[in-house]
């Protein structure tokens, strides 16, 4: 009773101003300076201050596990929206966003994504399915990763649910290892499909890279499970121990 006060006259008012101004400053410095800093304006500060005014409270573990300077296809099991303020705010890389193509049309959205670097893939038609691989290809060097949940939706319960295909066949058709995710504790924040926003803690254990060398179009489904059985082993050990 004490928090929901403070969520409706303080914390999302300031969370939609806030959203809209970072968004406009990454955009400028991203056209001005370079994405990795307008990200950094519009990903890293954004998210860590929205995260800090719920309060969400951080664990990160396993960040050892990134080589500096090198790319990744990283992969994570989705619980809730403050999924994307633990990785855009916590995980300390220039990382990129895979988005649908449909959402490039919404206007404000597809120009500031476009902007920032964040990729839309699409396809549906193989020529420009190609053109959108290399344009990913161009961006994704030098440490900057591209970031994807393999579910396709949140969770309701927590439980990590199939995996698609779409981001390991990108991690081979550009040669990119696998960075599993495992993301616990969001959903309890905000749960999915609510506005019941509460304080609570969050954990991001960041895994050992999958190389994806031994894998090809015809084993890709054996690239899929081991991914899965990563995360979700993880999940299910940190579940049973409470």
């Amino acid at each position: 009773m004490l928090y929901q006060p403070y969520k409706w006259l303080f914390f999302l008012p300031f969370l939609t101003i806030n959203t809209i101004f970072f968004g406009i400053v990454a955009v400028l410095v991203s056209s001005l300076i370079n994405q990795r800093i307008g990200s950094f304006f519009g990903g890293v500060i954004w998210s860590r201050l929205n995260a800090w005014l719920t309060p969400m409270f951080v664990n990160v573990s396993g960040r050892e596990n990134i080589e500096k300077g090198r790319s990744y296809v990283i992969v994570s099991n989705h619980q809730s929206i403050y999924d994307i303020f633990l990785v855009y705010g916590w995980l300390g890389i220039d990382i990129k966003w895979v988005m649908k193509k449909e959402l490039g049309k919404i206007p404000g959205v597809g120009f500031g994504s476009r902007k920032v670097g964040h990729i839309f893939l699409d396809r549906s038609n193989s020529r420009v399915a190609l053109e959108s691989l290399n344009e990913a290809k161009r961006r994704l060097v030098n440490g900057t990763s591209v970031v994807i949940f393999p579910e396709g939706t949140r969770s309701k319960t927590g439980e990590v649910g199939p995996f698609k295909k779409g981001a390991f066949k990108l991690a081979i058709d550009l040669g990119l290892p696998i960075l599993p995710i495992t993301i616990r504790g969001t959903k309890d924040i905000l749960p999915t499909g609510t506005i019941d926003l509460m304080p609570g803690k969050a954990t991001m254990i960041v895994h050992k890279p999958v190389e994806i060398h031994q894998y090809n179009e015809e084993s890709i489904k054996l690239l899929l499970d081991e991914t899965h059985d990563i995360i979700t082993g993880t999940l299910l050990k940190a579940y049973h121990s409470i």
